[in-house]
């Protein structure tokens, strides 16, 4: 299977053949301009290296190992590197200095066809289509939110007054008659999802609710964090698909943004961010140290960064038993197929019936 590579330390990537190599950055180097095969220059050195412990640790990657880049600092990029993303559609993830997402580099697509992408317009015009699509997006979460709850009502936490809330108010999903109705309920089970966190994490939290712009305390940072990598992997899996990413059916299309992304990742932040904060946590992986705040804001520091994406990648990586395929997928894979399953809806060939948690 191919791999991501997430990009944090100083150095360049150069390319020679068909193999990356990345050097770490020696501040004895000119970095005026970047050299002919220096495809990323990473300039904000932290240490000093020679040229000796440059050839020492230099990492090869070859090309057919690459499924996305994830940039993470500051970085110069020439433009030789995006035509070699475009030539062997590799998306590019950018994070800003905070570590939160700020964007993507969309290769030219390969995969594309008209009759769908008429479909899925229609699709989105069609308010009942829209609407199933939404509503089971929506319920497909929140079942995945309630695995959560149930397998740590398991292991000595009385989930049981949130369990039986979320259940409650479920069954509202399916009778919401327009989106915005349908996100108010989902607002409603996400925030009696979140007050339950205080029981799941052992050490005492200071976390009360949402908050994103900007995110307060540790665990909002956290969630801002991998929200950020899931929607880029999303993005990279719908690159994979015949889809376009801009045309959503739960969350509004908008400019310069790939909303579709945004609603797929919806049912999988269960499984995968939520999932990597309660094990981070509770194995005491991440601790205050991984934070540095700045005002009212509070985010991961770089070692914290890498922490959280070597845990979220492992994860991506976990394989299950597929129940319909008869065979070993990884959790990165069900997002692919989730992309599948729309398709399939859209054309009319088959109901959509979403990812829902069920080991």
């Amino acid at each position: 299977m191919k791999r991501n590579y997430y990009i944090f330390s100083s150095g360049k990537l150069r390319r020679k053949d068909n193999t990356i190599f990345f050097e770490p950055y020696s501040k004895s180097e000119e970095t005026a301009e970047l050299d002919e095969d220096v495809l990323i220059d990473t300039e904000d050195a932290s240490e000093e290296n020679s040229s000796e412990d440059i050839r020492k640790i230099r990492k090869a990657i070859p090309i057919e190992d690459i499924n996305s880049f994830y940039c993470f600092g500051e970085h110069r990029f020439n433009s030789k590197f995006f035509v070699f993303l475009s030539q062997h559609g590799i998306p590019l993830h950018l994070f800003n200095y905070y570590g939160y997402y700020s964007g993507s580099y969309y290769p030219k697509e390969s995969l594309v066809s008209g009759k769908l992408l008429v479909t899925q317009v229609q699709s989105y015009l069609q308010s009942e289509k829209r609407l199933t699509i939404a509503r089971e997006i929506i319920d497909c979460s929140v079942s995945n939110m309630l695995k959560n709850l149930q397998y740590y009502n398991q292991r000595e936490r009385d989930m049981s007054p949130f369990i039986e809330m979320i259940k409650e108010l479920q069954p509202k999903i399916k009778s919401a008659e327009d989106i915005k109705i349908l996100m108010g309920i989902e607002g409603s089970i996400r925030k009696v999802y979140y007050e339950s966190w205080h029981l799941i994490i052992t050490d005492e939290i200071d976390f009360e609710k949402r908050e994103r712009r900007p995110p307060p305390n540790p665990v909002n940072a956290l969630i801002s964090f991998g929200n950020g990598l899931l929607y880029a992997r999303t993005l990279s899996e719908i690159y994979q698909s015949q889809l376009n990413p801009t045309i959503s059916f739960l969350h509004e299309p908008g400019e310069r943004r790939f909303s579709l992304s945004l609603d797929i990742a919806e049912i999988f932040k269960p499984l995968l961010v939520d999932r990597t904060i309660f094990s981070l946590l509770n194995k005491k992986v991440i601790q205050e140290k991984h934070f540095d705040k700045n005002l009212n804001m509070c985010y991961l520091s770089n070692e914290g960064r890498k922490l959280f994406t070597q845990e979220f990648d492992e994860k991506l990586k976990t394989t299950i038993q597929h129940r319909t395929l008869k065979r070993s997928v990884s959790y990165q894979s069900l997002i692919r197929l989730e992309c599948y399953k729309i398709i399939k809806h859209i054309l009319n060939d088959k109901q959509y019936n979403g990812f829902k948690i069920w080991w």
